[in-house]
């Protein structure tokens, strides 16, 4: 079966289950906004007239933390149409699809090229296409820097980015960085101070 009939099945199949649930009209929108990134994403495979089959990872999953998952979301809000996109990278990258993780991101500033979000998300995507801060990675994360100079979100997952590649130095630096912006109010501010102190301890031994 036509990987488009397959789609075009499973949004039929998603309005029948909402109506037959009772579900309030206004709330589909979600749901087609979900159909619709996960057509972009088909899209991205560029072999959209294949017959389907099972998906094959073709590198290692990415370990996703949910712990850096939760600070994101603390620091750059949740349920938002461009922070759509990193969830399905997530999905992605968890999967192996390291590459599809990518684009997916990508795809979203060609629709929101000025959000902060998505270019540090892209920064961390990048990242771990690459398996090291490549110049690419740094290219994004500089955008959301020079887009939200002030804002802790863009050195913090720069200095994640770091640590998850071995470079203790450089990641302690931008955690400084990150924790010196955050307001002192903010919940996740005692997070990276967590983080920046067992860093420490880490170096030290």
């Amino acid at each position: 079966m036509s990987g488009w009939i397959s789609l075009a099945l499973i949004a039929l199949l998603a309005a029948f289950g909402l109506w037959c649930a009772g579900v309030a009209r206004p709330l589909w929108g979600f749901v087609a906004a979900a159909v619709l990134l996960g057509a972009s994403g088909y899209a991205l495979q560029q072999h959209a007239n294949l017959t389907g089959h099972s998906a094959v990872a073709g590198r290692e999953p990415v370990v996703i933390d949910p712990a850096s998952t939760a600070l994101r979301a603390a620091m750059l809000g949740q349920f938002t149409g461009d922070g759509a996109f990193l969830v399905a990278s997530d999905a992605l990258m968890r999967s192996g699809s390291r590459t599809s993780g990518t684009k997916v991101v990508l795809l979203g500033l060609n629709t929101y090229p000025r959000s902060l979000t998505l270019w540090t998300g892209a920064g961390t995507a990048l990242a771990q296409h690459d398996g090291e801060v490549s110049p690419a990675a740094r290219f994004a994360f500089d955008q959301a820097t020079r887009l939200a100079p002030e804002h802790p979100a863009p050195p913090y997952f720069r200095g994640l980015a770091y640590a998850e590649t071995g470079d203790f130095l450089k990641a302690r630096r931008y955690w400084a960085r990150a924790l010196a912006l955050s307001p002192r109010e903010a919940g996740y501010r005692r997070d990276i101070a967590e983080q920046l102190a067992t860093l420490d301890a880490m170096t030290a031994e």
